[in-house]
């Protein structure tokens, strides 16, 4: 296939997403949500272990931060666009530990929209740089970032207002969480040279937050598992902020590769490194 249908079909994977969301019913929040196994007050800081473990995200978001303005000096980035996706999601990152830790030491639908709304900005900037990376399009990251944010912020706007107005639906704010997932794999494979998404670190960085999904499920059967030591939701913000210390990793292995030109034909999802030319 060529560029230009690969990008089409791509398209067409997004818009049916979108339809099949808009088929389901309307998902409204869980009034047992907010409901999370560790409770505890500890130093005077409500549900200590979830509203702790935020730190984690903050020090991840300045590291990360640091290594991304750091890039001039380390020879990171070729265009100055192609850095910006990166300060977008280490920002959401480090905002996701206060719009959390808000959220956390007095669970409610009102705190929740705090942590929620930094988490789009993540994911979005992250969905970006992995666009423009992937079709060889730097200069996508211009029309591309701002438009993908608008999206996710919207969602939980979206959801936020449904809530207040009695019928919450949280179908937006799953595809815009869900739906870079899906397609990342297509993505890889369609276009497999990289500069900065190596397919490596994008499989661990799926695989950490996917089980960081998997261990908020699992809330209370693992805070009995570990005799109230620590709960689920609190292993998911620890493994959450794991992954995003992933793309740390990818952004600093780039350094190497940047010369590399020409593609390897194992680089999908679980590439290793480029071909040289």
């Amino acid at each position: 296939m060529s560029f230009y249908q690969k990008v089409l079909l791509l398209a067409f994977v997004f818009f049916a997403c979108v339809i099949a969301t808009l088929l389901l019913e309307p998902i409204p929040q869980d009034p047992s949500f907010h409901l999370f196994a560790d409770s505890r007050t500890c130093f005077g800081i409500s549900n200590f272990g979830n509203t702790i473990s935020n730190v984690a995200f903050a020090v991840v978001g300045f590291w990360g931060l640091w290594t991304v303005m750091s890039a001039k000096k380390y020879g990171l980035f070729i265009t100055r666009w192609e850095r910006w996706p990166y300060i977008v999601f280490f920002s959401g990152i480090f905002l996701v530990s206060m719009g959390s830790s808000y959220y956390h030491w007095s669970p409610n639908n009102e705190r929740l929209f705090w942590d929620r709304l930094p988490m789009t900005v993540a994911f979005m900037g992250l969905f970006s740089a992995c666009i423009a990376d992937r079709l060889e399009r730097p200069n996508l990251i211009l029309p591309i970032l701002p438009i993908n944010l608008i999206l996710g912020a919207s969602s939980v706007v979206y959801w936020s207002i449904t809530e207040a107005q009695g019928n919450g639906d949280l179908r937006f704010y799953g595809f815009i969480q869900y739906f870079p997932i899906l397609l990342l794999p297509i993505l890889c494979n369609f276009f497999p040279k990289w500069r900065h998404t190596n397919g490596k670190y994008l499989f661990w960085i799926v695989v950490c937050y996917g089980f960081a999904v998997l261990l908020e499920q699992l809330d209370h059967w693992l805070y009995g598992l570990f005799l109230g030591l620590i709960s689920g939701h609190t292993l998911k913000h620890l493994f959450a902020a794991l992954a995003a210390f992933i793309v740390i990793r990818m952004i600093a292995s780039s350094r190497s590769c940047l010369l590399y030109t020409s593609p390897s034909p194992r680089d999908g999802l679980l590439s290793r490194m480029p071909s040289s030319a």
